[in-house]
């Protein structure tokens, strides 16, 4: 089937002064960098027309055609002349060859001429693969006010977002978790390495034990408390949406990504976790143990998880899931602020895949909880963001993932339509010792890309 293929090369890459940081250790890594970081902003751009005509198909309506993937192809001009570049790119995962044979030509550039990427594979990548931060010299030349390490006259971060159309390059990529009220991060940036490399590491070799007579692999250890996870800007809302680990900590999590101008000097405020947090208390302000309450005591919540009562309900039931070995507890936040509460599981193990048949679930299926406790963040338009989002982290933290579901209950329609806009499909009613729900999967197979 043809596609509709726009054709790129990078020609030239500008690197920063010598005064301020050392050349890259690995010249082949950054231009990786560079094509992913290219590719992140292409793909926030205006979908082409995915219809394909042919003879066949000319005298058949658009919305009758057949479609195609969103491509674009790798030209071997430019930085990407080198003669064992495409191959390297294309270890990495970063770019694709239909032309899966050797080649009986003996300089072995047979093949590397039609190479491509396309927007579903991209954003199944994972950019610990990609990106990585540079060796500042031991005395960089930098102004106050300006990132460390910066050329002088270099923008800043928020500069950088707004006049390139909004698009935060860093992707879904962590940043710095829990913070002292000085604003010293307890957690290191995930790109910072000495070697100043990429930071991704493989998965290990598969072990298996058994939990509850469910044989499963031994899962990995999930992130610390109050480390953000994921976070990506949202063009189409001009906001940034993260997913951090709830954390026991008597004080409130402070947030230490890109800011609206409404959050911007907000400073929490010592808060006891053994009382509800009064009326009317900016959620920036708040203990996770208290958000948990607030949420968990609105009627509408509270009919759906039972979870309701005295602050040291929501204490224990925070402490037994950051205790639990197969899933573990997620605030959500747009700009910092929080909006929910959600559980993110392995299914094999959980009570899902115990009522499940006998090889329905997956060794690294997934699964997500939700709650939206706060009003002004409900919606179909947040919603497709932040439930596409946990998607995309699901199926890039382990490509092994096949796919993520959700069991809402099936009373719950509004909710079950929404997910079925958003790519999901029913499979099948489960019953459960306290609800029947619909088995509802999302597919890596499906998956094109995040909501933007």
């Amino acid at each position: 089937m043809g596609h509709s293929v726009l054709v790129l090369f990078i020609s030239s890459i500008s690197f920063p002064s010598a005064n301020d940081f050392k050349a890259p250790a690995s010249p082949t890594r950054q231009i990786a960098m560079m094509l992913w970081a290219t590719l992140y902003w292409y793909f926030h751009q205006t979908e082409p027309s995915p219809f394909v005509t042919t003879e066949a198909s000319k005298n058949t309506p658009d919305n009758g055609k057949p479609k195609a993937d969103w491509r674009i192809k790798i030209k071997r001009e430019g930085v990407f002349r080198g003669r064992n570049l495409l191959p390297k790119l294309e270890r990495m995962g970063l770019i694709y060859s239909e032309d899966s044979a050797v080649g009986a030509c003996s300089d072995n550039t047979e093949g590397w001429e039609e190479m491509f990427t396309s927007r579903r594979a991209f954003w199944q990548l994972s950019p610990r693969l990609f990106l990585f931060t540079l060796s500042p010299n031991a005395n960089p030349l930098s102004i106050p006010g300006s990132p460390y390490g910066s050329p002088v006259g270099s923008p800043s971060q928020s500069q950088i977002k707004f006049e390139h159309g909004g698009v935060d390059l860093h992707g879904f990529t962590t940043s710095p978790g829990p913070q002292t009220l000085l604003g010293k991060p307890l957690l290191p940036d995930p790109y910072a390495s000495g070697s100043h490399l990429p930071t991704y590491y493989p998965p290990p070799p598969l072990q298996y034990i058994n939990t509850n007579g469910v044989r499963h692999p031994i899962r990995p250890k999930p992130p610390q408390q109050g480390e953000t996870f994921y976070t990506r800007y949202i063009s189409s809302l001009g906001e940034q949406l993260s997913f951090r680990v709830a954390s026991l900590s008597d004080q409130p999590v402070v947030y230490n990504g890109l800011e609206s101008s409404s959050s911007v000097g907000v400073i929490p405020s010592p808060t006891s976790t053994q009382s509800p947090a009064p009326p009317g208390t900016d959620t920036r302000q708040m203990t996770d143990v208290q958000l948990i309450h607030k949420w968990m005591n609105d009627p509408r919540v509270a009919k759906s998880w039972g979870c309701d009562g005295p602050i040291e309900v929501q204490q224990k039931f925070l402490r037994d899931n950051l205790e639990s070995k197969h899933a573990f507890p997620v605030i959500g936040c747009w700009n910092g602020r929080p909006f929910g509460y959600f559980e993110l599981y392995w299914v094999k193990e959980d009570l899902l895949g115990r009522l499940l048949n006998a090889g329905e679930a997956k060794d690294w299926d997934r699964g997500v909880h939700v709650v939206v406790g706060e009003q002004e963040f409900r919606g179909a338009h947040r919603l497709s963001r932040w439930i596409s989002s946990f998607v995309h982290y699901a199926l890039t933290a382990d490509y092994r993932t096949e796919c993520l579901v959700l069991e809402p209950r099936i009373d719950n329609e509004r909710f079950i339509r929404q997910l079925e806009d958003n790519g999901f499909t029913r499979e099948k009613q489960v019953v459960f010792p306290h609800k029947t729900s619909w088995y509802m999967r999302y597919k890596r197979e499906t998956f094109d890309g995040p909501a933007l």
